[in-house]
């Protein structure tokens, strides 16, 4: 994960020729996935460029602090050698806001679409 984080410290995201994993929603769909502009997102922060962050996925800015949780409990169970659990509602409840994110970023006419330089 580190060396990732180094990498898109490095590389901007938001240049088509930069050489970035495919999002097989986007490719196989053509419609913007829940995580889709979360490279670009991370990017923009490390860059200190909140309101690009926020352009290019407000939900995953917003769902950060709950993925950055569900991370350290995965990490700790696994160090314990225990299965992580996550709590059911917590669960259901991000895959529905993803869900509802995906349709509503796919939308004609909605505003905030990844951007790419």
């Amino acid at each position: 994960m580190a060396a990732g984080v180094v990498y898109l410290a490095a590389i901007d995201p938001h240049d088509p020729r930069a050489k970035m994993p495919v999002c097989l929603v986007k490719l196989i769909s053509g419609l913007d996935c829940p995580a889709c502009g979360g490279l670009r997102l991370v990017h923009d922060l490390l860059h200190g460029n909140v309101r690009a962050a926020v352009h290019d996925n407000p939900f995953m800015l917003l769902c950060s602090p709950v993925l950055l949780y569900l991370l350290v409990c995965h990490w700790r169970a696994a160090r314990s050698g225990e299965p992580a659990r996550i709590p059911r509602l917590l669960a259901y409840s991000l895959a529905g806001t993803a869900f509802i994110w995906m349709v509503v970023r796919n939308l004609p006419g909605w505003p905030l679409k990844p951007t790419v330089a």
